[in-house]
């Protein structure tokens, strides 16, 4: 099986009542059989009222099951989904969605869809479908235990052409801007996740836990399709909660969990952390940002759960590298390459010997050749390679050591922030002659956005006030600063400051 349509086909055939997706709070679950008729659906209204085969349908859906539904939907439709962040402010939704250009949008709420683009409201995917032929010897799958469904087939001719069509498109990390786009076709995504479930040794037996959202590649690739590709389980939240986080994690029976370094840092320190001795975790995977040897130590002396350090990209699926599951791992990497070559080279190109620092270049089966539209092309080598922006070196045993970035993104828990998109927002109000976003060190989150404000004028009492406010307007509330200060100049080394026109 090579593909996200095969994988479908295969899993609800020779197992339709095994739970694919559950409800991380409550008892809602899809079953393998039960996710097939309810992508038939969806692909039934698509062709309906959506756009044709290789179209945009954007998904602002808050509920992860029905996300999840949703995005498979569209991916195995041949069309290319674009997920879009439920707990966005309505400007940040419209900016995004004029970016996308969707010619449909699933969504679960009133939005400001730009002209043109339809709407079309996700039905509650959980309801009972039709009973239909019976399947697995008399008991058909169950939806969220409101009675059987019918198991199936996805059409698809003998090429596979529909899959190769179908695809994702999501903002990349790059530092040209907040609306570099990267497109990941469904035999890229397909690869990934068969490369992540393989090293991770996930099984059928496995039940994982993701809380991270899914509008992000790595919460899509790592769970749900490498989940898929496993015939496995997977727990979905829509936030960490650390309340109760353990006893949840044992009522669901979790055998691996899907996190970031903030969540690692948050449990380390939990009083109930003891109670993961009496779980079935075998890894926590840690992603999306640099995990501290310390964090990590402390995790694991807390609740004796091994941590498996990772790094990816958006470019690449969201997984590049990772420590292995079995044998050597080394603390402060973030493991060896996992389907995808790394080398690292000096500002000529010239790749360096280990133990060098340089700047880290990847390529493989699952990495990107070029973005959407405008795009940061010198970062891509005539034989394939991608600079990552990142800085780092090679040990003689092939594990990656990360040691910085080449460019100003803050990395805020796991979340991207680009300064110039916070700054756009901040230059907005007219008393703002300058606007400077810097990362400043956070225990919990590695490191934060922070405002620096030059005023035009003698500063209005509620400049800061007003400032914020139009933050929490206008960026999601990851990419607000954590402070805003008012200054009379901006320091020297703050090269990539934005001023008014």
């Amino acid at each position: 099986m090579t593909s996200v349509i095969e994988w479908m086909d295969a899993w609800s055939r020779e197992q339709p009542t095994r739970v694919y997706l559950r409800d991380a709070r409550c008892d809602r679950f899809i079953t393998y059989g039960a996710m097939v008729s309810l992508v038939r659906r969806w692909q039934a209204d698509f062709d309906e009222h959506g756009p044709r085969v290789g179209g945009r349908i954007a998904i602002l859906v808050s509920d992860p099951l029905d996300f999840a539904v949703v995005f498979l939907a569209v991916l195995t439709s041949g069309r290319h989904a674009v997920p879009l962040d439920p707990d966005a402010p309505p400007a940040e939704t419209e900016r995004a969605l004029r970016h996308a250009r969707p010619e449909l949008v699933v969504t679960d709420r009133s939005i400001p869809a730009p002209s043109g683009v339809r709407e079309l409201s996700p039905r509650m995917t959980l309801d009972p479908v039709p009973v239909g032929p019976e399947v697995d010897g008399g008991h058909g799958p169950v939806v969220g235990g409101h009675g059987p469904v019918v198991g199936g087939h996805l059409e698809v001719d003998d090429h596979g052409s529909v899959a190769e069509q179908g695809g994702v498109l999501l903002t990349g990390s790059a530092p040209a801007g907040p609306t570099t786009q990267v497109f990941l076709g469904t035999a890229q995504l397909s690869y990934v996740a068969a490369t992540v479930a393989r090293h991770h040794q996930l099984s059928r037996s496995d039940i994982g836990y993701n809380p991270l959202p899914l509008f992000h590649a790595n919460a899509l690739v790592v769970g749900l399709l490498a989940t898929l590709y496993s015939g496995a389980t997977l727990v979905l939240d829509r936030r960490f909660r650390r309340r109760g986080f353990w006893t949840m994690i044992g009522r669901h029976r979790v055998t691996w969990i899907n996190g970031v370094p903030a969540i690692l840092a948050i449990l380390a320190r939990d009083r109930d952390a003891v109670r993961a001795r009496d779980c079935h975790v075998r890894f926590v995977r840690s992603a999306a940002a640099p995990l501290s040897v310390r964090v990590l130590q402390a995790f694991e002396e807390a609740t004796g759960v091994p941590v498996l350090e990772t790094y990816g990209m958006t470019e690449a699926g969201g997984h590049l590298t990772a420590s292995p599951p079995a044998g050597t791992r080394k603390p402060g990497s973030v493991g060896v390459p996992v389907g995808s070559e790394v080398r690292i080279v000096d500002d000529t190109g010239t790749v360096l010997p280990a133990e060098l620092t340089g700047k880290v270049q990847v390529r493989g089966p699952g990495v990107i050749r070029a973005y959407v539209g405008p795009d940061d092309g010198h970062r891509f080598t005539d034989d394939g390679w991608l600079d990552t922006g990142d800085i780092g070196l090679l040990d003689p045993d092939g594990y990656l050591f990360l040691s910085g970035r080449s460019d100003d993104v803050i990395n805020r828990g796991g979340e991207k922030v680009l300064p110039r998109e916070v700054e756009e927002v901040l230059l907005a109000d007219p008393r703002v002659r300058r606007v400077t976003v810097v990362s400043r060190p956070d225990a919990v989150l590695g490191e934060v956005p922070v405002a620096l404000v030059v005023p035009v004028d003698v500063p209005d009492p509620r400049l800061r006030t007003d400032l914020a406010e139009r933050c929490e307007a206008g960026l999601t509330k990851f990419k607000r600063p954590t402070s805003i200060e008012i200054v009379a100049d901006l320091p020297a080394a703050a090269g990539h400051t934005h001023a008014a026109a």
